[in-house]
Order: structure tokens, then sequence, then C-alpha cells
């Protein structure tokens, strides 16, 4: 089975030694991304829905550089920093993803990387 990282211009860079994305045959394991900006690399302003899209766009361009896309997520993991952001977050989630809807886990945790509010990684098959 290919196992190889899979990398795009149009996602921050990592910030970490680890790939954005791995693809292992028709799977892609895509890292956590927490939203920041890919022109400036800092985190966007804005509230949790605002931030939320962030995220989801920087994945939509990792899974795009992989051969896939949001409508391919088979599984998705969210860490929130205040899980009283969750039903602003779920919005914008739902908006992003339409009527597809993966398997997802969502967890509160203590501190996510550079303060940021929100962080989601995914796993989704290739086209």
């Amino acid at each position: 089975m290919e196992i190889r990282p899979s990398h795009s211009e149009d996602a921050p860079k990592a910030v970490g030694p680890y790939s954005q994305a791995i693809v292992a045959g028709e799977l892609i394991f895509c890292s956590g991304q927490i939203p920041l900006d890919p022109a400036t690399g800092k985190i966007v302003e804005g509230d949790i829905a605002v931030q939320t899209g962030r995220v989801l766009d920087n994945l939509a361009a990792v899974l795009s550089a992989a051969g896939s896309g949001l409508a391919q997520v088979v599984k998705t993991t969210v860490f929130l920093a205040d899980l009283s952001d969750f039903n602003a977050m779920n919005e914008a989630y739902a908006l992003k993803f339409g009527q597809h809807r993966p398997a997802r886990s969502t967890f509160q945790v203590a501190a996510l990387p550079r303060g940021a509010r929100i962080e989601i990684e995914c796993v989704a098959i290739r086209r």
C-alpha cells in the first residue's frame, strides 16, 4: 500500500514536525487544522463561526491536494477550547458540509496551539 505525505500551498504550513495529511491507499488522514490564515500564518479574527469556516476551508485545501474533498470525509474530530461554542460551531460546520454528515466526535480541551478556539482533524477517502 502506498503511504505518502500530501501538502497544499492553499492551507497553512504545518506548525511542527508533521504532515498536513498522509495518503494511505484510498484513505487520507488530515492533521488537525486551526483557524490560521494561509497567507499570513495568523489566527483569523472573528467569532467561532468565522474560525470554524476558516478551519474547514483549510481542511478542504489539504483534501483537494490529496485528491479528495469535504464530500468524501468519513470522520471528523472537533476540539473546542470552550464547549459553550458548540452550537455556533455546529451551525458553521453544517453550512460547509451541506447534506453530507460524516461521523464526528467533539471534545472540550484545556488549550489548543497558538491560543486557537477550535481545531478539526479528519479522515477522508480519495475520489
